[in-house]
This record gives C-alpha cells, structure tokens and sequence, in this order.
C-alpha cells in the first residue's frame, strides 16, 4: 500500500510526521517512540505487536484528515472548476512525464526537432485568456529533474503559448523540492478552498482525481504553494539560466 505524506512539524528532517495510507482509513503515525516506564503502565489494552509514539498536538491539528478519504473521480469531474473559481488555479506538477503528453501529436513534433513554443489557442488556452481577462489567476509549479527527461524538456519547449495565454508557470529543481518536503504528487488548488489530487499508473497515464474540502487537507496544499511559488523561478528564467549553464 502507498504512503502519502500527509504533513510534518520537524524544521530538519527529522520525525514526527504523519502519513495516509492510501485505499484504506489508517493514518501512519511516526514520532519519538515512549520509554517512560510510569506512562507505559497506565496504557490500557496492549497487544505484544503494539508500540506508542510522542507528537506534537500542533502535528495533529494541522495535518490529521478530519474528513473521510474522498473517492477517485473521473478528472472531467473538476472541469467545470476551472470556469468557475473566484479567484485562483494553483498546480503542482511534480512527474516526470506524463502519459498526455506523448500521445499528442505535438509530442511528434518535438522528437523532430520543431519549434513548438508557440502554437495557436486550444480550449485550455482560450479558457485562461477568458479567465485572466476577469483578474482571475492560473499558475502552476513544475518539478524539474537535473538532468531533465525528455517530458520536462517538452514542457519546458512548449510552456510560452500556456504563458502567452495568461499562464504564469513556474520552476522548481526536484532537489529543491525534497530541501522543502514538498509532496511527491500533482494537485489542483482551487481558491484556496478545494483540492483536487491526481491519481498516476506507472506509465504516467491519469486515473483521476480526489476531490476534497477538508480544512487539513487544503491547509496543507496552501502551505506547499506558498513554499514552492517562494522559491520557483519564472519558466523563461530558469530555462535561460540552464542554457547558460550547458
């Protein structure tokens, strides 16, 4: 079973921390393990295969699910959230490709060697234009491997139509990502109110999503945007920044 990291109150690396058990209702917990021999003998009902771990109370109220664990959802299910959120659209992108990517014909023309930086407007980009027409904003951060692959490449050779549209996408290095604890996993932001979690096979293709409110869960996703975004360079930047490095 996978593990998700759900959050963590330690400034360096080390416990506590809590994680989801992904296709069940369990909670991982990992912290200093109790020693104290007068706490130890007030605990009541022990089995032989149980221990017990100290955490802050702060660990729980800010990461513990409060609600059950949403249901994978088709990813059509979220498409209307992209006409209709208030004020933003935030996206981690933390894989390193995605199976949509080369299926698509541009993918063909990428492997040529065409430039695909600018293309015309499709669905997705003239929903943007109509969105950051009305103040609203779409920003992503993508994970970028050193070296990058062959999907992050692409992405990066095609991101100027996204921005060109009113897109404002972001870089980050992966080793930055771990230096930061963000979560291995893609997920939309919307508002800051609603959480959509992408679900991937192994060859990258999208099994859907899970969609949830809960107020942890949310908190959580807005803590990772704010460090990511602190941190993430502009794409023309950072794709200049490696050229010059090459």
């Amino acid at each position: 079973m996978t593990l998700r990291l759900l959050g963590t109150t330690s400034d360096d690396g080390d416990c506590p921390t809590l994680y989801d058990i992904e296709g069940t209702d369990e909670i991982l917990v990992q912290g200093e393990r109790e020693t104290n021999p007068e706490h130890l003998s007030q605990l009541r009902d022990v089995k032989e295969s149980e221990t017990f771990v100290r955490v802050p109370r702060s660990l729980l109220s800010r990461y513990a699910p409060r609600s059950d664990a949403p249901e994978l959802q088709p990813f059509a299910s979220v498409s209307r959230l992209f006409h209709d959120f208030r004020h933003t659209a935030w996206r981690l992108e933390t894989r390193r490709g995605y199976a949509s990517d080369r299926n698509g014909p541009k993918w063909q023309r990428f492997l040529a060697g065409e430039d695909i930086a600018r293309d015309p407007d499709n669905a997705w980009r003239e929903n943007v234009r109509a969105q950051s027409a009305q103040g609203k904003r779409v920003e992503r951060v993508r994970l970028v491997d050193e070296p990058r692959t062959r999907g992050q490449e692409f992405l990066l050779a095609s991101a100027a139509s996204n921005i060109a549209a009113g897109e404002d996408i972001r870089c980050l290095t992966r080793a930055q990502a771990r230096e930061l604890r963000l979560p291995d996993y893609d997920f939309w932001l919307f508002d800051a109110r609603i959480l959509a979690r992408f679900a991937f096979d192994d060859e990258d293709i999208t099994l859907g999503v899970y969609v949830t409110r809960d107020p942890a869960e949310v908190l959580a996703a807005c803590q990772v945007r704010d460090a990511a975004w602190h941190h993430a360079e502009r794409t023309e930047e950072f794709a200049r920044r490696v050229r010059s490095t090459v």
